[in-house]
């Protein structure tokens, strides 16, 4: 066989592959292909076998299932001056593949540098401890301010994750030794407080006790009070029941043991004189006595 006719035949089989090639297009389910013909977009494929105009046309296909991506870590600054490093993926999806493919030399960078602006700003308007604890909080805000700008990127952010937020080396120093601080101040008015009670206990027992005291002795004066005007009492209606001869006939009784001693003389009072100026004389009453 003649080797011009060979290589003829090669080249005849290498033209008509790459014109197949050209020729068809198989677009895969989740996908769609975006045709463009002369550098012009001209038609929407929807996933299958298609046929298609060979070297003027071309099929850029375009992913329609949810994409996970992970961002690279991110130093920002917080209200107070601090710095963090926070760690962001997400969830995508294309919502319209013309507006992927053609408005957007990358629109998935774009999507990217949008989040990175969008988490410092969010970041500097919270302080550190806000940052720290408000992972939900910056989740809903960086959703919320991507849904209204990824649209023109011809996608649409599902879900957005705060993976990691750490304090820089320094800032985390600095916390801890506030920490530290804290709880120290914590033990000690723990400890002050502590001490107060167990003195105001202290002084309350004593004063209880001095009061118990005071109501006792108070207590055990009324029932000395009560006793003695009680006795007075009693002896007071004794007194009232006597009659006058029996303290007349007790006073000459006394003065008898007068009279039977040695003294020479007595002197009676006026008013017992008086007294017994309403009985027997005094000289009988002696007599009586002693003859009894």
């Amino acid at each position: 066989m003649n080797v011009k006719l060979i290589i003829f035949f090669l080249i005849l089989v290498i033209f008509v592959c790459l014109l197949i090639n050209h020729a068809v297009s198989i677009i895969p389910q989740n996908q769609v292909g975006m045709v463009s013909t002369l550098g012009k977009f001209s038609k929407k494929i929807e996933p299958g076998f298609h046929l298609i105009l060979p070297f003027i046309t071309h099929v850029d296909r375009v992913d329609l299932a949810q994409v996970p991506l992970k961002l690279n870590e991110q130093s920002v600054i917080s209200k107070d001056n601090a710095e963090v490093i926070i760690s962001l993926s997400l969830n995508y999806h294309v919502t319209d593949p013309y507006k992927f493919t053609f408005e957007n030399a990358d629109s998935v960078q774009s999507m990217i540098q949008q989040s990175r602006a969008h988490l410092r700003g969010i970041i500097g308007t919270m302080d550190l401890n806000e940052v720290l604890n408000g992972t939900e909080r910056i989740n809903a805000a960086l959703s919320k301010e991507l849904g209204s700008i990824t649209d023109s990127y011809g996608v649409n952010v599902d879900r957005i994750n705060i993976d990691t937020i750490q304090p820089t080396p320094e800032i985390q120093e600095s916390m801890n030794k506030q920490i530290n601080a804290t709880r120290e101040r914590e033990a000690a008015i723990a400890k002050a407080e502590g001490e107060a009670r167990s003195i105001e206990l202290t002084n309350k027992a004593k004063n209880d006790a001095l009061i118990a005291t005071a109501e006792a002795n108070a207590q055990a004066a009324r029932v000395a009070a009560d006793a003695e005007a009680y006795r007075i009492s009693q002896e007071n209606e004794i007194l009232c029941k006597t009659s006058k001869q029996y303290l007349a006939a007790q006073n000459i009784e006394a003065f008898a043991k007068l009279a039977n001693s040695s003294a020479n003389t007595v002197v009676i009072p006026t008013s017992v004189s008086d007294s017994l100026g309403q009985i027997m004389t005094f000289g009988e009453l002696v007599k009586q006595k002693k003859e009894d």
